[in-house]
């Protein structure tokens, strides 16, 4: 287990170890950026629809690993607790609220 934090709706989102492996081969710009990730969940700026009913917290960092970027996380939550499926950072957050749909804002 990397790292558990609750989310907004109380429950607690697990990353482990295999899914941060998935992240970071994925996109390898997110090493160093575990911090940024659980932070995200525990603290979003607000949270999006998904498409499988998951959710997507969204945060904007001045400063990250890249430069200033949006955290964006998938997660999905269920009645035990819940986990994080992927997560990466992006310039461009605007496509992901318009299209999916903001449930929660801050």
């Amino acid at each position: 287990m990397v790292g558990v934090v609750i989310s907004k709706n109380g429950l607690e989102i697990r990353l482990t170890a295999e899914r941060w492996a998935h992240i970071v081969e994925a996109h390898d710009y997110m090493a160093g950026n575990q911090d940024l990730v659980l932070e995200t969940i525990e603290s979003p700026d607000m949270i999006v629809q998904g498409d499988k009913n998951e959710l997507i917290a969204l945060k904007y960092y001045a400063k990250t690993s890249i430069s200033s970027k949006t955290m964006a996380v998938i997660y999905k939550e269920e009645d035990s607790g819940g986990f994080i499926i992927t997560a990466f950072l992006t310039s461009k957050p605007d496509k992901i609220i318009i299209k999916k749909g903001v449930l929660w804002k801050k």
